[in-house]
């Protein structure tokens, strides 16, 4: 199954003396007494262990008319817990030198947290709490409130979070994935303690946990405090939403809004993750818009006509969806300029494809930029969680970049051929462009 996991999908600039640094990723596959499995990269060089706790469903479990209800649950987790207030509570991660985080996303509730290896027992006792006994106290509940609501205000006068919202009611329809993580403002000013306590149920649980550690712990060690922090939730949380079926019919719609730069989210259909043709389409959208100064896009839309000051594109896996997305702002004289070069190129791609010159770089830039991924402790569990997230296989560190070196340049074309779509590449607009449809009603 094809699962969303954008961390796993991000890249750094890097060059191949990098390499070696992946030698040292030894990772074990660890199964607890309660049957629960991890995955484990254990390094005794710095006392400290980093721990990351991924529950597939995310915000696409908020009830209709609940938009926001679990983004606002997350966001409480250590605002109290246990016996402990939240100023309580801080304190104690304080006393501690632990750290932890909390977030929410459309597939998925993630938690990392960070803590010394001297202090790791007081530490996940902490962390327990914070996940089986949240308090969701009213003064803290009315406080996170004000937090989120003051971030919706100010993304309803934010030109790229109306372009991103109005671009995924378009795509997705009535699917869960066209409602915003954090909500509305009358979603997340009606949702009460009850609606919150719900969504924890729903989202915390122990059916649907993924889990990686890295650093100053062992198997037997990481076994006990998984089965620690798991006993007291819920056994099932709720049933997550079937597959999306995103339409991108070639338009470009426009959404009005006083600006001077007008902001495009484009895309169309893309490719499952587990598809044998992934890494060809991976390398193909490197040479196509990965954001670099080499990238097609980037070339034409900016360096020649000097359209805009960035411009990307990408692979978006989710777990319900596969798309090619990318994203473009451009003064609202040019913007429809800037359009009809990127439809044009998407084109040039389709039917002309690669040059050799440009599939070697590519190649030569992601397989150089992977091992710098890999730069600490709380990245490398993040990086496990990914891997397990994906379905990759334990070994797929060592394999990555051989399945990169693997693809030619009769597969970049060929893909691209099969996968890009200009009839199909769909627009959405916000601001005020000149030359494009009339705004949408």
């Amino acid at each position: 199954m094809t699962r969303t996991f954008p961390a796993a999908l991000a890249f750094c600039g890097a060059t191949l003396a990098a390499l070696p640094a992946l030698a040292a990723v030894d990772i074990q596959e660890v199964t607890t007494d309660a049957g629960y499995e991890a995955w484990l990269v254990q390094d005794e060089t710095v006392p400290f262990v980093s721990l990351e706790l991924l529950f597939e469903g995310g915000t696409s479990l908020d009830p209709e008319g609940q938009a926001g209800v679990t983004n606002l649950m997350v966001g409480l987790l250590e605002e109290g817990a246990g016996d402990r207030t939240a100023r309580e509570f801080a304190a104690a991660q304080e006393s501690l030198a632990a750290s932890f985080s909390y977030d929410a996303g459309q597939d998925s509730v993630t938690v990392s947290a960070r803590f010394l290896t001297e202090n790791m027992d007081e530490a996940v006792a902490l962390l327990r709490d914070s996940l089986a006994e949240p308090r969701f106290d009213e003064d803290a509940v009315e406080r996170v409130r004000a937090q989120a609501l003051s971030g919706l205000r100010s993304a309803q006068t934010d030109p790229s979070s109306i372009a991103e919202r109005r671009a995924s009611e378009e795509v997705f329809g009535d699917h869960p994935y066209a409602v915003p993580v954090a909500g509305t403002i009358e979603s997340v000013t009606d949702l009460t303690r009850d609606d919150l306590v719900a969504a924890h149920e729903a989202a915390i649980a122990q059916d649907r946990v993924i889990i990686g550690a890295a650093g100053d712990i062992s198997a037997d060690e990481l076994s006990e405090l998984i089965d620690t922090l798991m006993a007291d939730l819920p056994a099932e949380g709720a049933e997550r939403p079937g597959p999306a079926d995103p339409t991108f019919d070639g338009s470009v719609r426009v959404e009005q809004f006083d600006t001077p730069q007008s902001v495009a989210i484009f895309g169309q259909p893309g490719i499952p993750r587990d598809d044998e043709d992934f890494f060809a389409a991976y390398v193909m959208n490197q040479i196509l818009g990965g954001g670099g100064f080499e990238a097609r896009l980037m070339e034409e839309v900016r360096e020649k006509r000097g359209l805009t000051y960035g411009i990307y594109s990408y692979l978006a896996n989710r777990e319900n969806a596969d798309m090619m997305m990318g994203r473009v702002q451009s003064a609202n004289d040019r913007v429809a300029e800037a359009i009809e070069v990127i439809r044009d190129e998407w084109r040039r791609m389709a039917e002309e494809g690669a040059t050799q010159d440009e599939v070697d770089q590519a190649k030569t830039y992601l397989t150089g930029a992977y091992p710098l991924r890999f730069d600490g402790n709380g990245a490398i569990a993040d990086i496990l969680v990914g891997m397990q997230l994906h379905d990759l296989p334990i070994d797929y560190v060592e394999t990555r970049n051989d399945k990169v070196e693997a693809v030619t340049r009769e597969d970049v074309n060929r893909v691209a051929a099969e996968l890009l779509d200009p009839e199909k590449l769909s627009f959405m607009v916000v601001g005020q462009p000149e030359g494009l449809p009339a705004p949408t009603q």
